[in-house]
């Protein structure tokens, strides 16, 4: 069975989808320290992605999310191992 698409959820705001196996799974990736770390030094138009204090949650992806983490994943430079995290919103500057 392939995985399913996830899209993480930063208080509401669709902000990045990845791959996982199931919901467990997709909620354990939401609370990775490395991924809180990343998402509270991101920037969106000058805003915080996330300020530490907004609900992370997981939820299965839409289909236009979908579509856009397929062409992330399409694109990405990782191993095929390594988690591939397609952000849904503009991110300032360089990313993580």
């Amino acid at each position: 069975m392939n995985p399913a698409i996830f899209t993480l959820e930063v208080g509401g705001k669709p902000v990045l989808s990845f791959e996982a196996k199931n919901l467990r799974e997709a909620w354990e990736v939401c609370h990775e320290h490395w991924l809180r770390e990343d998402l509270s030094q991101l920037r969106s138009n000058g805003i915080c992605v996330w300020d530490g204090k907004a609900p992370l949650r997981s939820r299965s992806a839409t289909e236009a999310e979908r579509a856009i983490y397929r062409e992330a994943a399409k694109t990405a430079a990782s191993p095929q191992d390594e988690l591939v995290l397609a952000y849904l919103i503009e991110l300032d500057g360089e990313t993580v």
